[in-house]
Parts: C-alpha cells; structure tokens; sequence
C-alpha cells in the first residue's frame, strides 16, 4: 500500500488545484461576466473535455507502449502543463487570455486525469483496490480541504499565490510518481527497446476495442453511476439555495453545512473501502445506494439546521460506500488491458451527469418549489438501486475476460 500512498499525492495535487479553480475562477469571470448562467457555463468546461476527451485519453493509453510505461507518459507531459496554466490564470490581463488560460489548463489536466487514475489498478491488485481508492479518494478530499483552508489567506495575500503553490505540489508530486511508481512490466514491456512514447502495441491477444467494453454488467453499473451522479451532483450544485431561499440560512451556514458531508465521506473513504473488498463492492454500493435514498428522502421533510446537518453527515458515510467502491468495480468487470479504457467511460458518464443534472433539477425546483430537490435526488438514487439490480456481482466467470487474478508484480 505505500505505493499507493504516493499515489495518493498526485490525487491531491489534482484536487487542490481544482477546489481552488473551482473556488477563485467564478470571482476572476464575474469581472467580465454579469449574467450568473454564463459564469456556470464557463466552469463547465472540464466536464466537456472529460465527455469528450478523456475516454480517448484512456483508451490511446491502453495501447500505449513506452519506456516509460502506459500511463506515464501522459503524466509527464500534462501534469506540468496543468501546473503551468494553473499557475498563469490569476495573471490574466483581460477576458480572452483568461478564457485562453482556463481552456489550456482544463485541456492539460484532461490529458493525464484517465491515466493517473488507471495507475490505481495497475499497480494494486484486484482483491485490494476498493482500500486503494479510499486511500486515493481519502488523499483528494485532504488536498481539496487544504486548498479551502490555506488557499483563502494567500489568497487574501495575492491572487496568483494559491494557484502558484498548487502548481508547485503538481510538479512535486510528478516528481516522486516518476521515481516511484513503477508500472507492471507484463504490460508495460514491449520487447523491441523502442524509445518513441506513443507507440502502440499491436500484437496482443485482442484489440481493445471501446464498444466491446458496453456488456450488460457494464451498461446497468453505467446507469446506476450517471443516476446517483445526478442525485449529488444536483443537491452540491443547488444546496446553498435551497438552504437559503427554503431553510432560511444565511450565505454562510448553507455553505458551511456541505461541509458536514464531505468531511463525513472523508473519515469513511478508508473504511467503506474495506468493507467492500471484504463483503463485495456491490452489496457495499446498494446498502450507499439505499441509505442515500432514505437521507435525501428525509430532508424533504426537515427545516431544523442541526437535524439538517446530522442528516447530511449520515448521507456522506453513505455517499463513501458508493463513491469509493464504484470505479474498483467498473474496472473489474473488463479485461486487465481495458483499465485506461473503462475509466475514460467512466468519467464521461459522470461528466454527463455533471452537466444535466443542475439545469434539471433546477428546471424542477422552478416548477414545483425547492422541496423537489431532495425528492428528485432520492429519485435518482432510487433508479440506481434499480439499475444495480441488473448487474452482476464484482467480477463475471473467467470465461468472459474478468480479473480473476492479481496483475503481475510491480517490478
């Protein structure tokens, strides 16, 4: 597991530098921009190139045979340019070059997200990588908790110092990737002593091909991903105000109170990994699936801020079951060759929901007041109990080109 501890750094690399994109930009856009929707729009730009991109990504690093390995090389080449950008977006002189650097960074960090996260079952096996991901979940939600608590002064200090230290724990963490991750040789060997990085294997045992990856499983484990996505990317969008305009809080306490959440699906991601490498990351996802169902219907019906919050830190042990054992899970219904691959369907899924899902169940709050929201959440997440019913279990017969044993040691 050190491994993957170190792992953990490049997750938190990433988190950091999005929690502080995602704080700061709207404040750098609202300069040029007056209209709320276009700022919005604006900061969708990640969830477009992760629709539309990063399966590519993942996909072309699956076939990837370098000196380097298969995933490496696209680190090597985004992670700097991410930093790079980052670092540039609070020294904009104008809206073009801020939406110039904004589309260059969201471009640089789409080029090395699939990859990065594909190394997590590279190097861990199967039997282990629920625990793996709540390590490198666990190490996200620290990175985006740092941002948030450190971010703030040196922001107050001067706009470019957050995103300049972001940047500098990117390449830090590239750093200690590099000379420490080593990626399995049986897949990363390719035997001719080729230098070119980009260069793809064309002798295996079968192409790995995207629309072979659409199986049954797969396609009810996709719908229930894009649903309970729906479901939180929903209630974290429009949360403040229906906390606002609905509880009655003020700016701060509705803002505050998501934190409840999160900090609660970060003291489980560790355990919610366990229990599902020890009971099966299905059963771990529908009990998350089922809890969240019962918590989202419940708030319908709560104006008290505290059992509102008490609620809320429930509602994110649950949301770690699900969150922490579902990529693990979509990785091991497919071939050991297909990670990259299978993890580039996953973020556009995600990303799909991403971006449906707050004009929607806006769209429903308008026409039936903000009370739909937790009943539309619990919807969703009741259409992905539904989905979970159709799916196999963790890993199908080994006929079918499961994972059904460790990958090979990591040299």
């Amino acid at each position: 597991m050190r491994k993957t501890w170190l792992l953990g750094l490049g997750f938190l690399s990433i988190s950091m530098t999005w929690a502080l994109y995602n704080a700061f930009v709207p404040l750098f856009l609202a300069n040029y921009l007056k209209s709320a929707a276009m700022i919005g729009f604006m900061m969708t730009i990640d969830n477009y190139f992760a629709m539309f991109l990063q399966p590519w990504i993942g996909h072309r690093s699956d076939k990837t045979r370098s000196k380097y390995g298969r995933r490496m090389p696209y680190l090597l080449i985004g992670m700097p340019l991410g930093a790079v950008f980052a670092t540039l977006i609070p020294l904009h002189t104008g809206f073009v070059a801020l939406v110039l650097f904004m589309v260059l960074m969201n471009l640089s960090m789409s080029i090395f997200r699939s990859p990065t996260v594909a190394l997590m079952p590279d190097i861990t096996p199967e039997n282990s990588r629920t625990q793996a991901n709540g390590i490198i979940n666990f190490m996200g939600g620290l990175g985006s908790i740092l941002a948030f608590g450190l971010g703030a002064p040196l922001y107050k200090q001067a706009p470019y110092l957050p995103f300049l230290c972001a940047g500098l724990v990117m390449l830090f963490s590239l750093v200690i990737l590099k000379s420490f991750i080593k990626e399995p040789i049986a897949l990363t060997g390719y035997g001719d002593g080729s230098s070119n990085p980009f260069q793809t294997e064309r002798e295996t045992r079968s192409p790995i091909r995207i629309k072979d990856q659409f199986d049954r499983t797969t396609l009810f484990i996709l719908g229930a991903i894009f649903f309970w996505f729906v479901a939180y990317q929903g209630v974290e969008a429009l949360f403040t105000l229906y906390g606002t305009k609905y509880i009655g809080m003020s700016d701060n306490d509705a803002a505050f109170s998501l934190t409840f959440f999160s900090l609660a699906f970060l003291a489980f991601a560790l355990p919610s990994g366990w229990l599902g490498a020890k009971y099966g990351k299905k059963r771990i996802i529908a009990l998350g699936v089922l809890g969240l169902f019962v918590i989202f219907g419940s708030i319908v019906f709560v104006k008290s801020v505290l059992l509102l919050r008490v609620l809320l830190v429930v509602g994110g042990l649950f949301w770690a079951c699900i969150n922490i054992n579902s990529y693990p899970w979509i990785v091991a219904t497919g071939r050991e060759e297909s990670i990259g691959t299978r993890t580039g369907i996953y973020y556009f899924v995600s990303s799909l929901a991403a971006i449906s899902s707050p004009p929607v169940l806006g769209w429903i709050i308008d026409m039936f007041g903000y009370p739909a929201l937790f009943a539309s959440a619990s919807l969703g997440m009741l259409l992905a109990a539904l989905c979970l019913i159709g799916a196999r279990n963790d890993n199908r017969s080994a006929g079918t080109g499961a994972i059904d044993q460790a990958p090979p040691a990591i040299q």
